[in-house]
């Protein structure tokens, strides 16, 4: 079963950081993987892993949907809560590993 979805993103090999904090206030640092915008679901999404993780460490990945506030800096990060979504993440998160393994 396949899916078309229209999608941009943007590989950024810079290593951004972004400070998510969780329900209880604890500040932890991530590493972006990648953003990407999806026209099926009028979303923007980043994907994040946790900072300090070393090259070739399994690391777990997290996806949010995210809407930035005024000049970029900060922003509202959101659980991603359908299938749908996921399955379309999941498939963005492939091409992206594919693109990766070919340079």
């Amino acid at each position: 079963m396949s899916h078309e979805h229209e999608h941009e993103h943007e590989h950024n090999h810079d290593h951004e950081h972004i400070t998510i904090i969780d329900e209880e206030g604890n500040e932890e640092l991530y590493e972006i993987l990648f953003t990407f915008d999806s026209d099926d679901f009028e979303k923007s999404y980043v994907l994040v892993y946790p900072a300090g993780t070393s090259e070739g460490e399994e690391v777990e990945l997290s996806a949010f949907s995210y809407t930035e506030n005024d000049g970029g800096l900060e922003g509202t990060l959101s659980a991603i809560d359908s299938d749908e979504e996921w399955e379309m993440i999941e498939e963005v998160l492939n091409t992206f590993i594919e693109e990766e393994e070919e340079q």
